[in-house]
């Protein structure tokens, strides 16, 4: 069967909404360490990892190891009306390295569905259905999360069960306070919070959530402090702060080890998922053990915090220390920040980024006109070069550079000099 055959089938029995990349699209149906192989025997240097979630690469030994032990004791599932070991052990981990006090961790599947939960915890807490996110960001397909994603193309319905209310700060290369200097536009932020609290809001929110960067929305980011100043506004209100840990987590930003460490501050809780199961599905969050005892009724999760995944997530944890992953994500992100701004192409308008979570944002040459079309031929020359990269923002001009926290120097250099190679084809 050809590609384009599998691709029929697919456009015949799966969703016209279920977004496939490329022209052609490819199945991959072979991988090893960063590099993947399509169903013609092609072989790519992956710098999108699954959308962030092979975080340690491909046919990791230790990783596949502690799964095979797991599979070999013949449970592949309890659920958590039972009590599993692992699951309290990675939940101790997790809960120490939060930082957040009395934490306590609920296991999910995904990191929608802990963006979910996060949202119905914040909510029962603090009996209102009333919400802060900011503007272009994206925290999940479901019902409840698409309500709080603020970039319309990834919002499919108005309908919500929360009400929410957006404010600035993410997304600063389009800001109209981008001129300002790093201060002054958290300055401007935190007014511009106070001003929707008081004008658009009751005052009794339950919550602010918020990606330290912005995922789907191309990697943007504000200034380091800004969350420290607008929880210092939501703690006047009683508002809860929660950080969307899904992309940001597990050191992939290299300075820190969670994305909102940048900003000197502490949230109430923090949602995780992607990068900690190394392609195991996996979601969760860690909390203030006082929000996740909150609520009255029964619960369960039939899946999450299943004994396979927990076993991933435990070896995935050990990888990133025993290797250091955290410091290399910092080099090469770097080593790739470095090499692309000093591009010089006029395509690009803006670079940006921290460790291996990197924006390319795509604009008209001589200006800021969004240029969807380049990074749409971008995609096409990276993959034909034998690269895989990403591509999100709100006008889908940015190139989403997210390689697997394992990446080598020599494939950094690889991947920086395809991604020059093909700017310079399509400028």
């Amino acid at each position: 069967m050809t590609d384009a055959d599998l691709l029929a089938r697919h456009k015949a029995v799966l969703p016209s909404w279920l977004a496939l990349y490329y022209d052609e699209p490819i199945e991959i149906v072979h991988a090893q360490d960063r590099r993947v192989i399509d169903s013609t025997g092609r072989t790519y240097l992956d710098f999108f990892a699954g959308i962030l979630t092979n975080s340690m690469g491909y046919d990791v030994s230790a990783i596949s190891d502690a799964v095979r032990k797991q599979l070999d004791t013949g449970i592949l599932h309890t659920s958590t009306l039972y009590l599993i070991r692992s699951q309290v052990e990675l939940a101790e981990r997790i809960a120490k390295l939060s930082g957040i006090p009395d934490a306590k961790v609920f296991f999910t599947n995904s990191g929608t569905e802990a963006n979910d939960t996060a949202l119905m915890l914040a909510t029962q807490y603090r009996r209102s259905n009333q919400v802060l996110a900011m503007r272009n960001s994206y925290h999940g397909r479901s019902f409840a999360t698409v309500g709080i994603t603020g970039n319309r193309g990834w919002s499919a319905s108005s309908l919500s069960p929360v009400k929410v209310s957006y404010v600035h700060g993410g997304y600063r290369y389009r800001s109209p306070f981008r001129a300002l200097s790093d201060t002054e536009y958290i300055d401007a932020c935190v007014a511009d919070l106070v001003d929707v609290l008081e004008t658009g809001t009751s005052g009794d929110v339950a919550c602010m959530i918020a990606e330290p960067i912005q995922g789907v929305g191309g990697f943007s980011s504000p200034p380091d402090g800004l969350f420290k100043a607008m929880k210092e506004v939501l703690d006047q209100y009683g508002i809860l702060f929660i950080s969307d840990e899904v992309q940001t987590g597990w050191g992939r930003t290299g300075e820190h080890y969670w994305g909102i460490q940048a900003h000197d501050v502490v949230p109430d809780a923090m949602t995780f998922a992607k990068g900690l199961g190394n392609g195991l599905a996996i979601g969760g969050l860690v909390a203030r053990g006082d929000l996740v005892d909150c609520l009255t009724a029964n619960s369960i999760s039939t899946f999450g915090g299943n004994p396979v995944a927990m076993a991933g997530a435990a070896a995935v944890l050990d990888h990133i220390a025993d290797h250091d992953l955290q410091a290399n994500a910092l080099a090469r992100g770097n080593e790739l920040l470095d090499g692309l701004r000093a591009a010089g192409n006029p395509l690009i308008g803006d670079v940006r980024g921290k460790g291996l979570m990197i924006g390319v944002e795509l604009v008209e040459p001589g200006g800021m006109t969004p240029n969807p079309g380049a990074a749409a031929r971008m995609m096409e020359e990276t993959k034909s070069r034998g690269l895989l990269i990403g591509k999100g923002g709100l006008h889908g001009n940015v190139l989403r550079i997210a390689p697997p926290m394992t990446l080598t120097a020599e494939e950094a250099a690889e991947g920086l000099g395809i991604i020059v190679d093909a700017l310079a084809a399509i400028s």
